[in-house]
């Protein structure tokens, strides 16, 4: 069962401080998130939505999204919102593996993600992320584990 079909009234029902999306897309400058153009745009009840620019940064020579563009948006969405969790516990989160399938191409405008959790664990996290293009038709699918461990 996903995080969108879950019986639990929302995620984000145990953390302490206010979810402030321009603080967590100001937290991504300077790394891969910001050169990609990738951003957080809205924190859905069992999940993030994000997206990202098809452009020169993020296409393969055909000038098609690149599947590693696609996988770095999955993992970007899956580990914030892993992170926003972990630290009410002071602890963190980090990628573990992730499963991406491709199935259409995308060559112009944005892609569009929604992360829902499938697990929530002491020790690891698990995430269904989707993206769609501009005509919310899906271009790739992605199951994310992260681990989670102390915080240093």
């Amino acid at each position: 069962m996903t995080g969108l079909s879950s019986p639990f009234s929302e995620i984000w029902s145990k953390c302490t401080k206010k979810i402030d999306l321009d603080k967590i897309n100001r937290r991504s400058t300077h790394t891969l998130v910001e050169h990609l153009g990738i951003t957080i745009d809205e924190i859905l009840p069992n999940g993030l939505k994000g997206s990202m620019p098809v452009d020169d940064r993020t296409v393969q020579p055909y000038r098609m999204l690149h599947g590693g563009a696609s996988c770095v948006l999955a993992e970007s969405l899956g580990s914030i919102a892993s992170n926003i969790i972990a630290i009410e516990n002071d602890m963190i989160a980090v990628g573990q593996g992730i499963n991406t399938q491709h199935l259409r191409p995308a060559s112009e405008g944005r892609v569009y993600a929604i992360a829902s959790f499938i697990h929530l664990g002491a020790r690891s996290h698990v995430w269904n992320i989707d993206i769609f293009d501009e005509n919310n038709k899906i271009v790739s699918t992605s199951r994310l584990t992260m681990a989670i461990i102390k915080r240093n």
